[in-house]
């Protein structure tokens, strides 16, 4: 791979300018490492959770169980213990 002669002497000029101050070097390649890292490992949790598909034959089907209080203007998620309650008692038709 060739440069022409300008890139080549900027990248020697920055060697050399590295080489100058380790100290300087040391810090900007750490803040790179954890930020490259970092923008990595988020983009993977959010690609795992939300991007890709979920592994069911139908995901157009799947559905979120909420509740509302009396008195309160927010839903809240079914606990465990009621989603077993409501499975055990109902009487609508499946399918």
């Amino acid at each position: 791979m060739e440069f022409p002669g300008t890139a080549l002497a900027d990248v020697r000029y920055a060697l050399r300018g590295m080489r100058r101050t380790p100290g300087f070097t040391a810090v900007a390649v750490l803040s790179l490492a954890l930020g490259i890292g970092a923008n990595t490992a988020i983009f993977s949790l959010i690609n795992t959770l939300m991007l890709r598909m979920l592994p069911v034959e139908h995901p157009g089907q799947l559905v979120e169980l909420l509740f509302k209080a009396p008195g309160q203007d927010h839903f809240n998620a079914f606990s465990w213990q009621s989603y077993e309650h409501y499975r055990e008692h109902n009487h609508g038709s499946r399918g």
